[in-house]
């Protein structure tokens, strides 16, 4: 069967909590990935929506996906998506299954009026990032990324 790109459904829950632990462990990070199929369900299927998703599928199973969720340019005027995951089992990739989740996102993009689809990638993750340029994507060098969260988010509140 025909690898399919699908949007992510109710049933697809756990395989995508089971994809995201799986790309917090090869980003070396397994203990701090604490999202739940409860939690995943609920940003995805909730009431109002705040995260957006799909999947690849190889015979029906979940081997990939991509995580999502608007974001907004103010010099443009308009929406645009951060890709929070996008992970594909290591025996799935080179089959294009990764491409099509992005070739995907760029379709929401374009039809949605979207001005851009924009990620992050570990500096150290030279595979990847091989594989994003190939697709045309440019890194941001001149920007970096903050990040405030634990006790100096905490700290910042209670400065308020």
């Amino acid at each position: 069967m025909d690898p399919t790109i699908r949007d992510v459904e109710p049933d697809d829950v756990a395989a995508v909590v089971g994809l995201v632990r799986e790309l917090a462990e090869y980003e070396r990070e397994p203990a701090s990935c604490h999202l739940t199929d409860e939690q995943l369900h609920a940003a995805l299927f909730g009431p109002a929506p705040a995260l957006f998703g799909h999947v690849a599928t190889v015979d029906g199973e979940v081997v990939g996906c991509a995580l999502w969720f608007r974001n907004f340019s103010t010099w443009r005027g308009v929406h645009g998506i951060y890709l929070e995951d996008l992970y594909v089992r290591p025996e799935h990739r080179g089959r294009g299954l990764g491409r099509g989740l992005l070739a995907q996102l760029a379709s929401v993009c374009r039809e949605r009026g979207y001005a851009r689809l924009e990620w992050s990638v570990l500096d150290w993750n030279a595979p990847s990032i091989a594989f994003y340029r190939s697709i045309g994507a440019v890194p941001m060098d001149e920007w970096t990324t903050f990040r405030l969260d634990g006790d100096a988010l905490r700290d910042l509140d209670r400065q308020k």
